[in-house]
């Protein structure tokens, strides 16, 4: 018996929903991090916005295709109110605010508005989706393109430390079940940017894979007998420490001990001098 496409559409779509959700929330370690040092100093705003005009557009294609898109809704709404939480919660502990503000100005309300506005007023009823699906992949692929300028980082410096697995196996995932939701529903630019997020994610967990052992080899080993020596080295060195700080005590002291000698008188018993002090006194 042959499963209904409209399930398989379901399943993908919910599934999408699911780890796309899980992304969105990747970035809460770095917000902790910006909670405790009380400033988002040193933290950049640029994918946050970037996230929400995204979602923004997206939105906008699926109310003006309205068929199928219910789960394309549900996400990309969700999207934007984390987003605008993140933009705000990083704009409330910023230093600096003019930078994010412009940001925010120029891709949310002149760049978000001009498209909206434009094909409203300048773009047939009947074309508007088609217009708005080619922006949406375009982006989409500027999007995904974006992280080669880690992958050129992590080549040169043979390092993983600023490319995270976690978060580049699920954004590889999510392009697995947005790319099949899009071509189940034969909305090719749904499908089409999600090849490319794909591949780019394959190709950061192989660098991942490779240089991950890069990483602990750079970690310089101490020689066993080096420490050894060391060991051996530490008790003389002890004995040291102590008899120069007997030594510093002696001279700072007021008194100088005398230690007191016998006496012998010719040939007699061997006597000690009563009147004689055991110490001597420095003026």
């Amino acid at each position: 018996m042959a499963v209904p496409s409209g399930y398989w559409v379901l399943t993908f779509g919910l599934l999408g929903n699911i780890i796309s959700f899980m992304v969105y929330l990747a970035p809460l370690p770095t917000f902790y991090q910006i909670y405790k040092k009380k400033s988002s100093e040193g933290f950049q705003s640029i994918p946050y916005v970037v996230a929400l005009f995204s979602a923004m557009l997206w939105m906008y294609y699926a109310f003006l295709k309205s068929d199928n898109t219910t789960l394309l809704i549900t996400i990309n709404s969700v999207g934007c109110f984390i987003e605008t939480t993140y933009i705000c919660f990083y704009l409330f502990y910023a230093p600096k605010k003019l930078q994010t503000l412009r940001l925010i100005v120029l891709l949310i309300i002149c760049g978000f508005g001009l498209i909206v506005l434009s094909n409203q007023l300048a773009v047939k009823a009947s074309q508007r989706v088609h217009v708005v699906g080619w922006i949406c992949l375009v982006f989409s692929l500027c999007v995904f393109i974006a992280p080669l300028g880690i992958v050129r980082q992590v080549i040169r410096t043979k390092s993983v430390e600023y490319m995270p697995f976690l978060l580049s196996f699920f954004l590889t995932i999510s392009a697995v079940m947005w790319f099949f939701y899009g071509l189940l529903l034969k909305d090719y630019n749904i499908a089409i940017p999600n090849v490319l997020g794909f591949s780019f994610g394959v190709l950061q967990m192989i660098l991942y894979v490779i240089y991950r052992k890069s990483d602990k080899e750079k970690l310089p080993e101490i020689p066993k007998e080096t420490m050894d020596l060391e060991d051996q080295k530490i008790p003389e060195f002890r004995e040291q420490i102590i008899d120069i700080v007997k030594i510093s005590e002696l001279l700072n002291s007021d008194k100088i001990p005398v230690v007191s000698q016998p006496i012998i008188d010719g040939i007699g018993e061997p006597h000690k001098h009563q009147n004689l002090p055991n110490e001597i006194e420095v003026n």
